[in-house]
């Protein structure tokens, strides 16, 4: 029976491209724009003037509206994020853009624009976080056992999160991975446990990003992204060392009771050709090392 790995594949953002740019200027979508009729978008500014002088779809030649075309396009948010959040760098320079543009140009009213329009969000208002940024993070150990915290005074959690929990500044770009080494040499964690950073009760993939987790499960900022841990016995080499001690149990069984069969049968004075085997009696090491945050429970696959 094989076990089927399941293999990540990482996109590259020019892959995504085709998606995410606009065929009248060939960049990247700025307040990207849909036709009604056919889904095809663009940046607002693009569309807006090729539409002067054509009431047809520059992709697919649909007819966008036989007089008004302008009453057929749409302001499409979630595009726009989504180029806003894949590109580095695009919205901080395009906020910077419109800001210089309204500075050179004061004659121009901008009154009736909003925020955006007139370049005055920032990154943490749009939620957009870049890979040189720097996240604060806090790390707490996971507690499965919820009825016993739950039954605690409010006064006893309040110390315990003080004490379990940890701080850290990391890059956006620091993977989960990155965060399990870290814990496991902070910690000196033996290799035979493993760790799983978890999100709430959610246990999270080694390659995502802090940025990543940040989009997946909204974080907004208004405090550290809060991350927890548990450290567990490796199932595997558990099984593998407990199918190894029954063998060895059973042949070491054999092999006393083949000796005691020679010794029965050999006359006395001969001593016995069989090897040396431990006592039976002789304490077998735990695998169970006295970790403190160990789960005592190891699920069974």
């Amino acid at each position: 029976m094989f076990m089927r790995m399941h293999r990540t594949t990482r996109i590259k953002i020019t892959d995504l491209n085709p998606h995410l740019m606009c065929v009248l200027c060939g960049g990247y979508f700025i307040d990207a724009t849909t036709i009604v009729e056919c889904l095809h978008s663009f940046c607002k500014m693009c569309i807006v003037r090729y539409l002067e002088t054509s009431k047809y779809c520059p992709i697919c030649d649909v007819q966008v509206h036989k007089t008004k075309p302008l009453l057929n396009i749409r302001a499409d948010k979630t595009l726009q994020d989504i180029v806003y959040k894949l590109v580095p760098g695009l919205f901080k320079n395009e906020m910077k853009r419109r800001r210089d543009f309204y500075a050179e140009h004061p004659s121009v009213d901008a009154a009736n624009g909003s925020n955006e329009d007139r370049g005055e969000v920032a990154d943490e208002d749009k939620r957009i976080i870049t890979d040189d940024e720097i996240i604060s993070l806090s790390i707490e150990f996971f507690e499965q056992n919820k009825a016993e915290k739950q039954g605690s005074t409010e006064e006893g959690r309040t110390k315990e999160e003080v004490n379990n929990k940890r701080y850290l500044q990391c890059p956006a770009a620091m993977t989960v991975m990155h965060l399990r080494k870290f814990l496991r040499s902070k910690m000196d964690i033996p290799s035979t446990f493993q760790i799983e950073v978890m999100y709430e009760d959610e246990p999270l993939k080694d390659y995502y990003t802090l940025m990543d987790i940040a989009y997946i499960y909204t974080w907004r900022r208004n405090g550290p992204l809060p991350l927890k841990y548990r450290v567990r016995p490796n199932c595997k080499k558990l099984k593998l060392n407990h199918s190894q001690e029954g063998l060895n149990s059973t042949s070491r069984s054999e092999m006393e009771s083949d000796s005691a069969s020679d010794k029965a049968s050999s006359p006395r004075g001969v001593p016995s050709t069989s090897s040396s085997l431990p006592s039976p009696s002789t304490p077998v090491q735990s695998h169970h090392l006295h970790f403190p945050h160990i789960s005592s429970t190891v699920n069974e696959e």
